[in-house]
C-alpha cells in the first residue's frame, strides 16, 4: 500500500484577529462561522469565499485524511492572508498569529500534521526575523507568494531571505497570489484557471533567469500547481536564451533547462497526460504529491491522481507520493515525524 505525504494543503484558524480594528486599514480578511460548521471569509463587507469545516478544524481534517490514506499533510495558510497590501509591521501581527496557530496544530497531531509558516515578505529583513522565530517554535518550512511588494522573486532585496532559509534549513513552498493580468480575468474564474499557472511560471522563470538557484545552491523550493505553465514553456525559454542572450542571459550563463534539478513542483495538474509530461520534464525525483486541499480546485482525495495514474510506474508513484517529499522537506520534518520516517 502506498504511503502519502501531501506537501500542499491549506488551513485556517477558527478565528482571526480583527486587523481592521487594530490598524484602521481596510482590506483584511475576517471569518464568520456558520451553523453548519462552514466558515465565510470576508474582505471588508465583501464575501471572499466560503470554506468547508475541514479548512478550520484540524480534528475534522485529520479524520478525513485518515479515511483517505493521507499519512502526513503539510499545512500552510490561505494565500489571501499574505496581506502584502499592508505595511509589513501590520502584516507581521497576523503572520505571527497564524504561525502560533500552526504550532498548536502540530502539537495536537504530532504524527500527522507539519506546517509551513508565513512571513511579511514585503519587508525581507522583517521576514527574516519572523523566519528565525518560525524555526525556533518548531515549524518546518515557510510558504511565500510568487512576488512580494510588487517585486519579483529574483529581486536582490530577497537575497537575505534566501540566505536565511538555507541557514535555518527551512524549505519553501511558492504559491501564486496577486495574479498577473487580474484586471483582464474577472470573468469565468480565469484568475484561478489561467492567472495562477501564469503567475507561477513567471516566478519560476524569474528565479532561474535571475540566478537565484545558482547564487543559493542549497535552497529547497517547491512550486505549487506543478510549476504552473512553466514546464510547457521551458522550451521557449531555452530557445530565447540561445537566440537572444543579450536579453535573456543577463544574470545567469546556465541554460534554463540545466537547472531543473534545483527545485521541486507539486503534482496538482488535474490531468493524467499532463502529469506524465510533468514527470518527464521536471524529473520523477522532483515532483511531490500536493492536493491543494480543501479547496474546489484541489484534489477531492489527496494523492488520488498519482495513485490512479495509468501512465506512471509503481516506482514513480512511490517517489511522488513519499520519497520526493522527504528530500524536499528535509531534517526538520523528519525529526518531527520519527515514527513515519523510521519506516521510510
Amino acid at each position: 500500500m502506498n504511503r502519502l505525504i501531501d506537501v500542499h494543503a491549506h488551513m485556517l484558524p477558527p478565528e482571526l484577529p480583527d486587523m481592521k480594528a487594530l490598524t484602521g486599514r481596510s482590506g483584511w480578511i475576517s471569518l464568520d462561522g456558520n451553523k453548519d460548521g462552514r466558515v465565510t471569509m470576508r474582505q471588508d463587507e465583501h464575501m471572499f469565499r466560503t470554506v468547508e469545516p475541514e479548512c478550520c478544524c484540524d480534528d475534522r481534517r485529520r479524520e478525513f485524511n485518515a479515511a483517505h490514506g493521507v499519512d502526513v499533510q503539510v499545512v500552510s495558510t490561505v494565500p489571501v492572508l499574505f496581506s502584502d497590501f499592508a505595511p509589513a509591521e501590520e502584516a507581521l501581527v497576523l503572520h505571527r498569529y497564524l504561525n502560533d496557530h500552526f504550532v498548536e496544530v502540530q502539537d495536537r497531531h504530532p504524527d500527522h500534521f507539519v506546517a509551513f509558516g508565513t512571513v511579511p515578505l514585503q519587508d525581507p529583513e522583517l521576514a527574516v526575523q519572523e523566519l528565525h522565530r518560525i524555526a525556533k517554535i518548531g515549524l518546518i518550512g515557510v510558504q511565500i507568494g510568487t512576488q512580494a511588494g510588487g517585486r519579483e522573486l529574483d529581486d536582490p532585496q530577497f537575497d537575505v531571505f534566501w540566505e536565511a532559509c538555507v541557514q535555518l534549513d527551512l524549505p519553501i513552498l511558492v504559491h501564486p497570489w496577486d495574479m498577473l493580468g487580474s484586471d483582464r480575468m474577472s470573468r469565468h474564474w480565469l484568475q484561478w484557471l489561467v492567472g495562477m499557472p501564469s503567475e507561477t511560471a513567471l516566478a519560476v522563470a524569474s528565479m532561474i533567469l535571475g540566478g537565484v538557484f545558482e547564487k543559493h545552491p542549497d535552497l529547497r523550493v517547491c512550486f505549487a500547481h506543478g510549476g504552473g505553465a512553466f514546464p510547457f514553456i521551458l522550451g521557449r525559454i531555452d530557445h530565447g536564451f540561445r537566440m537572444r542572450p543579450d536579453l535573456v542571459a543577463t544574470k545567469t550563463q546556465s541554460l534554463p533547462s540545466s537547472l531543473l534539478g534545483r527545485f521541486w513542483v507539486d503534482s496538482g495538474v488535474h490531468d493524467d497526460d499532463a502529469l506524465r509530461f510533468l514527470v518527464d520534464r521536471i524529473g520523477s525525483d522532483r515532483v511531490c504529491a500536493g492536493s491543494d486541499a480543501p479547496f474546489p480546485l484541489g484534489e477531492a482525495v489527496p494523492g488520488e491522481s498519482v495513485v490512479r495514474s495509468q501512465q506512471l510506474t509503481h516506482g514513480e508513484q512511490q517517489r511522488i507520493l513519499w520519497d520526493n517529499a522527504l528530500a524536499f522537506l528535509g531534517n526538520r520534518a523528519q525529526g518531527r515525524l520519527k515514527h513515519h520516517f523510521s519506516h521510510a
